[in-house]
């Protein structure tokens, strides 16, 4: 059996259902396991990824007028590869290659009866009826069930641990510029964490807000998490906010409640990895009765001066 992932989530899924030998291609964004990486890249962005949050958004704004993927297919090596499973998904198309163009290449390109399964997760009940039927697909529906009770069984038992806890407001911020707050499963995993997000709601997408709507809510907590970065690319990106001269006038500034988040690691993908994600919530939501070890490597405290 041979497959093909073209989106980090669904190659972590793969994987931790236990098919990591089978996988004989990936998406240019897929690093997890580590292992996956030496593997062939069958996707590329149409669009340079290079630059500041502001002209990145830009770009693929303007590409997305005139097509409906900001990224490609190589529809020759994906030939090539002769893969029996595609697997891809059809929730966002900024975030991986649209299912339409993978259909298309597919279609048109593959000279073998390649299953394509696409997956589509608006909210937390979505991103484990996804693992679910990558299993089905992949015939093994009893490790899915597995896989899935073992998620929910870790997330449960820190809601638990958190339920009689103060519970702090909080803003996730998907994108810095311009502002967009954290939907789709964010939500839900901040109620797991103990906290209470202001701006995103649960099933819906991740969706812009304004400085002013930010101001206004005030959150306790600011918790940065933009699509696609990590640590230390949202901290070459956080000045758009923090040079603004009513930064400072935030009661999560004041009060020292800003973390930066590795958002791609984490929090972009919707995969095994959420339960990690809510742990590092309830690290920056209680730290006085939270520890799981992700500081310094999933979270860090942003030191406003």
């Amino acid at each position: 059996m041979k497959i093909v992932s073209l989106l980090p989530s669904s190659t972590e899924i793969i994987c931790a259902l236990g098919f990591e030998e089978n996988l004989v291609g990936r998406s240019h964004e897929c690093d997890y396991p580590p292992r996956v990486i030496s593997l062939p890249i069958l996707t590329a962005p149409k669009f340079n990824p290079d630059g500041r949050s502001y002209e990145i958004n830009e770009r693929v704004k303007a590409i997305l007028q005139e097509a409906a993927s900001v990224y490609r297919v190589e529809a020759d090596l994906l030939k090539e590869l002769a893969p029996d499973f595609v697997v891809t998904q059809s929730q966002c198309d900024v975030c991986a290659v649209s299912y339409e163009e993978v259909e298309r290449v597919v279609c048109d390109y593959l000279e073998t009866d390649a299953k394509v399964i696409s997956l589509e997760p608006n909210a937390l009940e979505d991103v484990f009826a996804d693992i679910q039927r990558v299993a089905d697909a992949l015939s093994v529906p009893e490790r899915g069930e597995a896989f899935i009770q073992q998620m929910q069984t870790r997330m449960d038992g820190i809601a638990a641990a958190t339920a009689n806890l103060p519970k702090p407001t909080m803003a996730s911020i998907e994108w810095i510029d311009p502002l967009m707050a954290g939907g789709n499963w964010m939500p839900t995993l901040v109620e797991k964490a103990g906290g209470i997000e202001l701006f995103g709601k649960a099933n819906e997408h991740s969706h812009w807000i304004t400085w002013d709507e930010l101001k206004a809510a005030d959150p306790d907590i600011l918790v940065m998490m933009p699509c696609g970065y990590d640590i230390e690319k949202t901290l070459s990106e956080i000045p758009a906010l923090t040079n603004r001269p009513d930064w400072a006038d935030l009661s999560a500034v004041k009060n020292g409640k800003v973390y930066i988040t590795d958002g791609n690691q984490y929090f972009n993908r919707p995969g095994p990895r959420l339960v990690e994600s809510v742990e590092i919530l309830a690290e920056i939501l209680h730290p006085d009765h939270c520890d799981f070890g992700h500081q310094g490597t999933g979270w860090i405290h942003f030191d406003r001066e």
